[in-house]
Order: structure tokens, then sequence, then C-alpha cells
């Protein structure tokens, strides 16, 4: 259950409550006071403002409890996730003062003329005379936002600012968030390349599929800067990256496992073709109607691409079928969907990532004493794979030397860049993947993107580091 954290504003009547009856209240109701600040002392009341630790569901039976409660007066409820949404998260601010009017004129009229026409000249030099050598657009239509579904463009924008300060604070890029009002897959294209010239790479964040595959492929067919998917690729690059410190924890090749991964929808698709990239041998792709099979017909472009690798099995059956034996599950799909006896039928030293929100595929309870590796997508447990790992350090190596696009072997050379970070003396069952704050992710992550952005032709600049 989602925790979140209230602060209540009470006034306690003396001769009527004592702050030991609030908080007994609280905690019977399922909160967590964790402090206490008086407002106003008084001898015959008292308004304090109490901090509570609370689940979601919690919230409402805490506030009718002290409401009701004789000689308690709730004043106010402040939700601290909602206070510090408020106005935003996000601001632009100058990089220079412009404090008299000689700085007025050289950073815009007429000073402002000559950078324009050397632009006009040489249109690269946008990279270096504009904002579009560090800014990335951060672009939703609200179609597919976290695990809330289509909630639309409006109510997507506090997710996309999110981001945008992750690319911030992590990697120093200026992320500016855009949320389409449109669905039409021809309209999302066409307008992100009318407003593509004022940024250096374009991320497309929680646009539903099969939409997202179309979209994206188009535009970097159609663009010269970076477009990257990240429900797709920023998924996919972080389970690379935990399952090759998984597979040395327990000291399996990846060339002879058995993978089965469930919900090829479009992080399942990526991951699939992230695990081809990385050389495994055996996979068996899963969706809610059984497996898709190497020889098999799909209307899908992406399964039908899957269909024809050999190394997808022709094995048909359900996911409980096709689990069995195998070395590695990766689950993209629904809370539930495996459980445990069927965990139990996998092939020993069993990897089990088990990835949907919030509710894993097998209760990460139930399942660790049967496995060597289980990671998931929360934070409660150990061994969380999350995008934040790779984006913010994918664009700045992108950025740095002006990549065209971020092609696989970039993104693959991101997964190993993640998993480098964990040293051999740290790798343990419950430590395959760095935290987020590990400052060497970023740098790590960022040089092999150049590196490998440099090796395949995609990179249109050395940065003095390389050189």
């Amino acid at each position: 259950m989602a925790q979140t954290s209230i602060i209540l504003r009470v006034e306690l009547i003396h001769d009527k409550v004592t702050f030991g009856d609030v908080a007994a209240l609280i905690s019977k109701s399922g909160g967590d006071i964790t402090s206490i600040d008086v407002i106003r002392p008084g001898k015959e009341s008292s308004v304090r403002d109490i901090t509570v630790d609370v689940t979601e569901s919690a919230e409402g039976p805490i506030v009718d409890s002290l409401k009701q409660h004789e000689g308690i007066n709730v004043i106010n409820v402040s939700d601290r996730t909602f206070l510090v949404h408020l106005g935003g998260k996000i601001e632009i601010n100058p990089r220079l003062p412009i404090k008299n009017r000689d700085d007025l004129s050289r950073v815009y009229t007429p000073g402002v003329a000559r950078i324009c026409k050397a632009i006009h000249e040489q249109p690269e030099k946008a990279f270096s005379l504009s904002i579009k050598r560090n800014t990335v657009a951060v672009i939703s239509d609200g179609t597919a936002v976290l695990g809330l579904g289509d909630i639309g463009p409006h109510a997507a924008a506090p997710v996309m600012e999110g981001k945008a300060m992750l690319f911030k604070q992590l990697a120093g890029v200026d992320a500016f968030p855009i949320c389409l009002d449109t669905k039409d897959t021809e309209e999302i294209i066409r307008t992100i390349k009318t407003i593509s010239p004022m940024f250096g790479g374009i991320n497309l964040e929680d646009i539903s599929s099969p939409r997202c595959f179309e979209i994206e492929t188009r535009l970097i067919n159609e663009l010269d800067i970076p477009v990257f998917h990240d429900d797709q690729h920023g998924t996919a690059v972080v389970v690379v990256a935990g399952l090759l410190n998984a597979l040395k924890v327990v000291n399996k090749n990846i060339a002879s496992i058995r993978v089965v991964v469930n919900g090829i929808g479009a992080a399942g698709v990526s991951i699939c073709k992230m695990l081809l990239n990385a050389g495994v041998t055996r996979l068996v792709p899963i969706d809610r109607d059984g497996a898709i099979v190497r020889g098999g017909s799909y209307s899908q472009p992406m399964w039908q691409w899957l269909a024809k690798q050999p190394q997808v099995e022709a094995n048909e059956g359900t996911l409980h079928d096709l689990v069995q034996g195998a070395d590695v599950f990766i689950g993209v799909s629904r809370g539930g969907v495996l459980g445990v006896e069927a965990v139990k039928q996998m092939a020993p030293d069993r990897i089990v990532f088990a990835m949907a929100n919030p509710n894993p595929e097998v209760d990460p309870d139930e399942a660790l004493p049967h496995v060597r590796v289980l990671a998931t997508g929360r934070s409660d447990y150990p061994n969380q794979i999350n995008n934040v790992l790779v984006f913010p350090g994918i664009f700045r190596g992108a950025l740095d030397c002006r990549a065209r696009q971020i092609n696989e072997p970039m993104k693959l050379a991101a997964a190993r860049a993640i998993a480098s970070v964990v040293s051999e003396s740290e790798l343990n069952e419950n430590y395959i993947i760095p935290s987020i704050f590990n400052e060497q992710v970023v740098l790590k992550v960022r040089h092999a993107v150049i590196e490998a952005a440099i090796l395949t032709g995609s990179a249109r600049r050395i940065p003095k580091d390389f050189r």
C-alpha cells in the first residue's frame, strides 16, 4: 500500500482530552507519528502540528476519528506530497543577470541578431549558441501514466515535471515537460517534429502501446536528434544491468540460460530485444493469451518481429506451463499472475524479476525463500528496477557527443555500465543494482554511451575527455 505523510493541525481542549488520547487515536487508525510542533500553547487549549506517516487508505479514518472525539478540533489537514507540488516543481532561471542596457543589448536586440545570422548560415551552431546543446523535451500524451493508465495530459504533468527535476539534479540536463492534448499518432509525431529545433533530445514518456512503437520509430527516422522512449528502453536497460549481475551471483552464463518474459507490451518488447542483443539464446515471450512462438503469425508488428527470431522458443503454452525449468523470470505484466508454486517449478538458483507495480507478479515475501535473486519495481524491497538509473546518464552522454540517435549498442553499453557500478566485493543476492543516488552511475553511463556512439558513428562531436 502506498505511503504518504500528512500534517494535522489540531486544537486540544485540555479539560476534555490529552495529547496521549490523540496519539492513541492516530495509532489505532494506522498512523505513525513522526514529529510534533507546538503552534500555540495555552492553559485551556493548545494548537499543535502533528506529522503522521500513513497509508493512503488510513488517512480518512485517522481524520474522522479525531473529529469525532470530544475536545479535539481538527483545524487543517495538509498532505506533504501535495505541498511539494504546489505551483509545480520546476522553474526557469536565466544563466546571467541583465543589469544594464549594455547587458540587454548583448542578450537581446541588437546584439542577438549576430547570433541569429550565425545559426542561419550554419544550423549546427544551434547546438553551441542556444539551449539546444543541453535541453531535452519530456513528452507525453498521458495515456499510460505509471499504474494509473489513461489519465490525460493535465494529470500527467506532475510526472513529467518530476522527471525534469531528476534530469537536472542527477545529470545537469535541462529538461522541459510537454504534455500533448491529443492521442492521434500523426498529430503527436507532427507536433514533436515541429517543436524539435529547440531541443537536443526527445524523451517520450507514458505513451500507450502499441502507438508508442510507431511514434518512436518514426521520430527516430525523421529527426536528427536522439529520441528515447523511457518506458521501453529505460526499463530494458536496468533489467539487463540487473540480470548481468544476478548471473554472476548464481554463476550462470547468459548464453546458456532460459528466460521467460511475461507481458509483451512496450517494456516487454524492448526487454526481449535487449536480452537477445546481450546474448540470450533461449527466450520465451509470453503475453495474456499465451506464448509468442517462433514461426507464429501475429498482427502486432513487434510480436511478429519476435516470432522471426531464432532464439525464441517454438513451444506453445501458458505462463504456468512454460515457466517450468526456466532460469529467469522477468515480469512486466500484472500482480499475482505467477504465484509461488510456479516459482518452485523453475530451475535451481532461480532469478525472478517481478516488476508489476504496486503488486508484483509474485508476492516478494512468499517468493524470497525459494529464489536466489529477487528484484521488483518497488523501493521497499532490495534490488529495485528503476529507470532513474538510465535516462539521466544516457542523455548526458548523447548530448555531450551530439548523437544522432540512441542505438542498441549505446543502450547495451549503458546496461553494462550500470552493472559495473556494483563492485565484486559488494555484489550479493540483495545488491545487484546500484542506488540512483550513487554518483558513479551517471558518470559511467555517460562514458559508456559516448564510447559506443563514437564506435557506431552516431556521435557528431568528440568530447574533450575522449580526445
